[in-house]
């Protein structure tokens, strides 16, 4: 048997003092004291990097579990001793973390694991473990603890069963549950409302996608708080963070409301402001304030009206819900005849003052008769209502009254205010347009006071036409002529003063006056009418000035007999008239040029020309707000009359007329129209009958 060779024996040892050192190195690196406690001797061993640990020198030592206890925080000694009990019993291991009071005071957590050992009895007989420092992890998570503790947001987290593991003193106040009601319970036990809501839906896609969730949601009673939640997924489960937002939300809500209110006060005043433009009548215009006001201060409304006599109708309604708008509507036509005079509406428009209903159905609906009124009443279901006053200037024009139903919050004091709100302008804007009205109907009964019904010689028509302007309550300065001279030719006159005032009109007055006076007589034709007027002006110091057409109408026996008529006419700075043919043709009589409207030069050379045109041709003199504005270029304004002179060329004159001014001017015209128009009918047949009576004044001799 030979011998073990040495060399090899030397490399074992070698290899053992490598691996010894590695795990000493590996020992030092992690910072690991070691022990050895012989149950036998009860003497305990440390290495130096223990000792240090408990603030020991090694002289001072002593070698015994007292020496360890001695180091023990309070707090922690008897949790230590039982768990080393614990293993030397059942020669199993140990494991704790303690905190070790130091001799300056200081405290240090230190965590120890080991192992007993047992003889063949399976007695203990040592204790072998391990320590190394936690106190800097330890400090770690306490910070982060306190700062969680601090947190202005509540936190909780959960295991991944659901159970809360942790919740943060912010958490509890929020909550309303402690600490040790909360730790160990299940999140869906303890607040069962979170189950099948937005806080289930969105905490399981968090754990399921590993995803971060960031939502708003509502939790009712009891909490019944806005929260503002932050859920993310962790390895130990789920943590969540969250606000309770509710009084910002309300704080949104209010803002949002108010801008609401706002835009809405907004709209109706564009929309009322909007009114005599658009030439809305009442009821348009009430009617549209009832579909701008649902559904922000309500779920229905009806609005009511006060005629001149004193009569009260119901004029407008609107619901939220298209199905509902025509109970809404049928509901409108019929209470007002069932209502007792206490009924709120009635009360409201007697005190002037708003009227708050906490409970329609049992104010209004006992004075309600059986039948289709009181089903429909009780079939729109009105929990709450406000009925406002339609006051303006002294006078109740009306009420406007705004229904919610039993879903919904009653009106508050800002619903309330901003109902009076727009109920005062709608009523201010009612009361503007009714005056607008009188003054329009006399404005335009002086106007028409000052233009006479025109002559009807035979066999030619002449229609007049005057409109007002649609925005202007004003006398106006257009006017229109049509008389017959002393040698039966026919004068035509169309003529518009500068301005829009009473001092326009008188200036109409007095001018349509003097060239009446002078244009009567015998051999004067139209160039000399407007020198001499021009003259008349100067001379009586009207300080008018005005454009003015004037277009004679004669013939000649044997023009009559060949069916021709001569058209002779002079222009004062107007737009020019135009002749439609008899073959339909258009022609506008129009100078080589532009010559000056009168007042301004009396010495000016007026000129005079002749077009001659065959029977059943029309002539059409017009004023400038006919085809022209501000939206109607003159050039584009000429070009439409023209074109639907040319359609309607065939129509009656009457229709032509009419038709002219609405083809042109179709949303209402922005300055005053005046119109004449003469149709020659052929003179070898029977006056037609569309023509209608001939009318010529004392001392005209007929055809």
């Amino acid at each position: 048997m030979s011998s073990p060779d040495p060399g090899t024996d030397s490399a074992d040892a070698r290899d053992r003092a490598a691996d010894r050192l590695r795990i000493e190195l590996a020992v030092d690196a992690a910072g690991v004291g070691s022990f050895d406690w012989d149950l036998v001797t009860r003497r305990l061993r440390w290495d130096d990097r223990l000792l240090a640990m408990f603030g020991y020198r090694r002289a001072e030592f002593d070698g015994t579990i007292d020496a360890f206890v001695d180091r023990l925080h309070p707090g922690d000694r008897d949790r230590v001793l039982d768990a080393m009990r614990a293993a030397i019993g059942t020669v199993g291991g140990y494991e704790a973390e303690f905190r070790v009071v130091l001799p300056d005071g200081s405290t240090r957590w230190v965590q120890a694991r080991g192992r007993a050992l047992g003889d063949e009895g399976g007695t203990a007989t040592r204790l072998l473990g391990v320590g190394y420092d936690t106190t800097s992890p330890r400090e770690g998570e306490a910070r982060l603890t306190r700062v969680i503790e601090a947190m202005k947001a509540a936190f909780f987290s959960l295991d991944p069963h659901w159970r809360f593991t942790y919740l943060n003193a912010e958490a509890e106040r929020v909550l309303a549950m402690g600490r040790d009601d909360a730790l160990g319970g299940v999140l869906w036990e303890l607040f069962p409302a979170a189950l099948g809501s937005e806080f289930e839906e969105r905490y399981r896609r968090a754990v399921a996608c590993g995803e971060e969730q960031v939502f708003e949601a509502w939790y009712p009673a009891p909490l019944e708080s806005w929260f503002e939640v932050r859920a993310w997924p962790t390895p130990d489960g789920l943590s969540v963070s969250f606000l309770d937002i509710t009084e910002r939300r309300a704080a949104e809500d209010r803002a949002v409301r108010t801008a609401a209110r706002l835009a809405l006060i907004a709209e109706v005043s564009a929309l009322l402001s909007d009114q005599p433009v658009e030439g809305w009548t009442e009821e348009e215009a009430v009617q549209r304030v009832c579909e701008a006001v649902v559904p922000l201060l309500g779920d229905w409304v009806i609005a009511s009206l006060v005629d001149e006599d004193g009569r009260m109708r119901d004029v407008g309604s609107w619901h939220v819900d298209p199905d509902l708008r025509r109970p809404v509507a049928r509901y409108a036509t019929l209470r007002l005849g069932a209502l007792q005079s206490h009924a709120p509406v009635l009360r409201a428009l007697a005190s002037g003052q708003l009227r708050s209903v906490d409970d329609v159905g049992a104010v209004v609906g006992p004075m309600l008769p059986p039948g289709e009124v009181s089903d429909v009443f009780w079939s729109l279901a009105p929990r709450t209502a406000v009925t406002m006053p339609l006051a303006a200037r002294g006078r109740t024009l009306g009420a406007l009254s705004i229904y919610r139903s039993a879903d919904r919050a009653p009106a508050d004091a800002q619903d309330a205010s901003t109902a009076r709100d727009i109920a005062d302008r709608l009523a201010l804007a009612l009361d503007n347009n009714r005056l607008y009205d009188q003054q329009r109907r006399l404005s335009e009964g002086l106007q028409r006071s000052l233009l006479t019904a025109p002559p009807q010689p035979d066999h030619a028509q002449i229609v007049v036409r005057y409109q007002p302007a649609a925005r202007v309550a004003q006398v106006g300065g257009d006017w229109y002529d049509a008389f017959l001279q002393p040698s039966g030719a026919t004068m035509l006159v169309i003529g518009d003063v500068v301005g829009h005032d009473t001092e326009a009109a008188a200036a109409m007055g007095q001018l349509r006056g003097m060239l009446r006076g002078i244009a009567y007589r015998e051999g004067v034709g139209p160039a000399a009418v407007l020198t001499d007027l021009d003259a008349a002006m100067e001379g009586l110091a009207t300080g008018a000035m005005a454009t003015a057409v004037i277009a004679q109408v004669e013939q000649t026996r044997g023009e009559r007999s060949a069916g021709l008529t001569r058209l002779r006419w002079s222009n004062a700075g107007h737009p020019p008239p135009l002749v439609i043919h008899h073959d339909g043709r258009i022609e506008e009589l129009a100078g080589p040029r532009a010559e000056l409207m009168l007042g301004v030069d009396p010495t000016v050379h007026r000129t005079e020309h002749v077009v001659t045109v065959r029977r059943g041709a029309t002539l059409l003199l017009y004023t400038d707000g006919l085809v022209e504005d501000r939206d109607l270029p003159l050039d584009e304004g000429m070009a439409r009359l023209k074109a639907v002179l040319a359609e309607l060329a065939a129509e009656s004159l009457d229709d032509l007329c009419d038709a002219v001014i609405e083809r042109l001017r179709p949303q209402g015209l922005q300055d005053d129209v005046a119109l004449v128009a003469i149709r020659l009918d052929s003179q070898d047949r029977p006056r037609p009958v569309d023509a209608g009576p001939r009318r010529l004044p004392p001392g005209i001799a007929p055809d």
